[in-house]
């Protein structure tokens, strides 16, 4: 193969999966308690366990781009090497990132003018960033070239479904994302958000969800209404220190789908949603309502 397949840590793939597809993940940092932390796939600097565990502590973590160096530590070696890179990442609608990597391509093609290095903008979140790497990967494994897998990409980035529910309603409050009189009102109601993505990859509130006992029976309907042709796909379901109601969730969809993968948020998405939150994405329509 004479390029490489790369995305970040804000796709929430597991070890399993990144290892699965060939992927190359930058990592990103993390800040708790005013110590840095760098988040990979396999979590070797902290457990999503530990993780969780200061936010339920009521620590709000900070989250970082990646700056023009990282871009360049990430990507040179592989250029000097003399391989390609198409590299998709966190989305313009949820981070400047997109624009820094712009930058540090301008830089190292400079140095590297006989290489080549594709950005795609992948207007997907989280789990969904990775499930869209995931089917892109499978036709990087397959051997298929750079220009058809970044093909491949535009092509498929619009229809992934996303829907989330956010279970953490404090986190959001502090995070300044909801007021304190809704994250009131909405804990002792019962009410949690029902969020997707818009076309930039923003995370959009749709709607409400009253009472716990509705989250996987709304997240079913809306994998029903808005997937297409899953019967020969494998679905993902995400969840943020949420196992339990991730198997839950994959139990209802399974008989609708080839396949069920489960994921679970890291650091860079899970600062912001919080502990419980579940997700579901899809092959299908993007949908706001």
């Amino acid at each position: 193969m004479n390029y490489v397949f790369m995305t970040d840590a804000s796709c929430d793939l597991t070890e399993k999966l990144v290892s699965e597809i060939g992927v190359r993940v930058i990592p990103m940092e993390f800040e708790i308690d005013g110590n840095y932390y760098l988040h990979y796939p396999d979590c070797r600097m902290m457990s999503l366990e530990e993780f969780y565990g200061h936010i339920k502590d009521g620590v709000v973590p900070k989250t970082t781009q990646i700056n023009i160096e990282g871009f360049k530590n990430a990507f040179e070696p592989y250029l000097k090497a003399g391989k390609d890179i198409l590299y998709t990442g966190i989305p313009s609608g949820l981070s400047g990132t997109i624009n820094t990597c712009k930058i540090a391509v301008e830089e190292l093609l400079e140095k590297y003018p006989n290489r080549k290095i594709v950005v795609i903008d992948s207007c997907c979140d989280s789990a969904g960033l990775g499930y869209l790497v995931y089917h892109a990967g499978k036709k990087y494994a397959a051997g298929e070239s750079l220009e058809d897998v970044a093909n491949y990409i535009d092509e498929i980035k619009q229809t992934i479904g996303h829907w989330f529910v956010v279970d953490d309603l404090d986190l959001l409050k502090k995070g300044g994302r909801i007021s304190s009189v809704a994250a009131t009102f909405g804990k002792a109601l019962q009410i949690k958000p029902l969020i997707s993505v818009d076309e930039t990859g923003k995370l959009v509130n749709v709607g409400k969800i009253r009472g716990k006992s509705n989250v996987i029976p709304t997240l079913v309907e809306k994998f029903k209404r808005d997937s297409k042709n899953m019967k020969k796909e494998t679905a993902f379901v995400a969840h943020a220190d949420n196992l339990e109601g991730a198997k839950e969730l994959k139990k209802a969809i399974k008989g609708l789908c080839k396949n069920v993968e489960i994921c679970e948020l890291g650091p860079v998405i899970g600062s912001h949603v919080g502990s419980g939150m579940l997700a579901v994405l899809f092959l299908g329509e993007r949908n706001l309502k």
